[in-house]
C-alpha cells in the first residue's frame, strides 16, 4: 500500500516537475527524468491490485496512468489515424550529425546526403556540423540537392531546396552550443526554421573522464562518482533553462509561422521540452507512430524534436535508425501551410 501511494506521488511530481525551472527547483525538476520507471511501477502495482481484487487500491495507479496518457503520448504513439496520403506540402529532417565521425574521406557526409534524397528532404537542419572532411567540401556536395544554404555559429546549418530570404544566429554565450533560424519562402509562403543545440547533459563526458582516471591507476571513489555525474547533470539542465528561455523568446517573436528542429538534450516533459514547445505542436504526438527514441547510445532517450506551429497540418513523423552518428535523424512530412 506504503509502495503504491509513494509511486503515485512521485509520478504526479514528475509529471509536473517539468513546469519548475531547474535555476530555482532543482530537484523536482530533476524527477521527470525517471518518469518512464515511475510509469512502469504504476503498471506493476496496478497488476498486483487487480490480481489480487483489491479494486479500491487497483484504482490509484489506474488514475494514476489515466494522467500519464498525454506523457506516455510523447514516447509512443499507436499511428492509427495518420496516414501519409498527400501528395503536397514538404519533408523537413533534424540530425546531429555528430561532425561526422571526424572521418576524412567524407563518406558518411555523402552517405548521409544520399539518404536525404531517398527520403525527399526538402530542408535539413544539422547539428554538430564539419564543413570539411579531410580536403573534400561537404557544403558544395550538399548544395548538389539544397541549393539555398544558412549558417549559424560553429557547427550549424540549414539546408533548403526552397528559397532562403534571410537568417540569424542566435549566440548562447559562452558554450560550444547555440542556435540560428533561417526565414524559407516554400512556394510564396514564408516560413520561420529555427535550429538548435541545446547544453549537453555531460554524462558522457564524465564517464569517459573517470575511466581515464581509472585507466592510469587513480582510485575513483564511489561518491565521487556520483556528486560528478549529478554536478553535471544539474550543470546541465539549469543551462538548458536559459537557453530554452532564450529560445522561447524569439520563436514568440518570430514574423512568420515557426518550426523549431533540434537536438534538446533533453527529454519529453522537461522544463526545455515544454519551454521550447510552448504553443507549438509536437510532430511526433501529431502524425508519430511506435516507440520514439533518438538517441543511440545507451541511453534510449528522446532528444530530437520537430514543432511547429498550429497553422500547420503534420502528416508523417518518423525517425531512421542509421548509424552515422549517436542520434537518429527526425522527419516530418507537412502537408499544408
Amino acid at each position: 500500500m506504503v509502495i503504491t501511494i509513494l509511486v503515485a506521488i512521485f509520478t504526479f511530481f514528475g509529471l509536473f516537475g517539468g513546469n519548475f525551472n531547474p535555476v530555482h527547483e532543482t530537484a523536482i525538476a530533476m524527477i521527470v527524468y525517471v518518469l518512464p520507471f515511475l510509469v512502469a511501477g504504476n503498471i506493476i502495482v496496478l497488476a498486483y491490485w487487480l490480481i489480487r481484487r483489491r479494486w479500491h487500491w487497483a484504482a490509484i495507479p489506474f488514475i494514476t496512468l489515466l494522467c500519464s496518457l498525454p506523457y506516455i503520448g510523447t514516447v509512443y504513439q499507436l499511428g492509427l489515424f495518420n496516414p501519409d496520403t498527400s501528395q503536397s506540402g514538404f519533408k523537413i529532417a533534424s540530425y546531429n550529425v555528430a561532425m561526422f565521425g571526424r572521418e576524412i574521406s567524407g563518406f558518411k557526409a555523402e552517405d548521409i546526403l544520399s539518404e536525404m534524397r531517398r527520403q525527399n528532404v526538402d530542408i535539413l537542419c544539422i547539428q554538430e556540423y564539419m564543413e570539411m572532411s579531410g580536403d573534400k567540401n561537404n557544403t558544395q556536395s550538399y548544395k548538389t540537392y539544397f541549393p539555398y544554404m544558412a549558417k549559424g555559429k560553429n557547427d550549424m546549418v540549414v539546408f533548403s531546396r526552397f528559397p532562403i530570404r534571410s537568417s540569424e544566429t542566435i549566440d548562447f554565450g559562452v558554450t560550444n552550443n547555440s542556435a540560428m533560424w533561417a526565414d524559407i519562402d516554400i512556394n510564396g509562403k514564408m516560413v520561420r526554421v529555427f535550429n538548435a543545440h541545446l547544453e549537453t547533459t555531460g554524462f558522457n563526458r564524465t564517464l569517459r573522464k573517470f575511466a581515464k582516471m581509472e585507466m592510469q591507476g587513480a582510485n575513483v571513489e564511489e561518491n565521487a562518482f556520483i556528486r560528478a555525474i549529478y554536478g553535471n547533470y544539474t550543470n546541465g539542465m539549469v543551462k538548458r533553462a536559459v537557453q530554452a528561455d532564450l529560445m522561447a523568446r524569439k520563436i514568440k517573436e518570430s514574423k512568420y509561422p515557426p518550426i523549431v528542429c533540434g537536438d534538446f538534450n533533453d527529454v519529453p516533459y522537461s522544463f526545455t521540452y515544454n519551454t521550447m514547445k510552448g504553443d507549438l505542436v509536437d510532430g511526433f504526438k501529431e502524425c508519430g507512430k511506435g516507440l520514439m527514441h533518438t538517441f543511440r547510445g545507451n541511453k534510449k532517450v528522446r532528444i530530437d524534436y520537430i514543432f511547429h506551429d498550429e497553422s500547420m497540418t503534420g502528416e508523417k513523423y518518423y525517425k531512421l535508425d542509421l548509424s552515422y552518428s549517436d542520434h537518429c535523424p527526425v522527419f516530418m512530412k507537412i502537408s499544408t501551410l
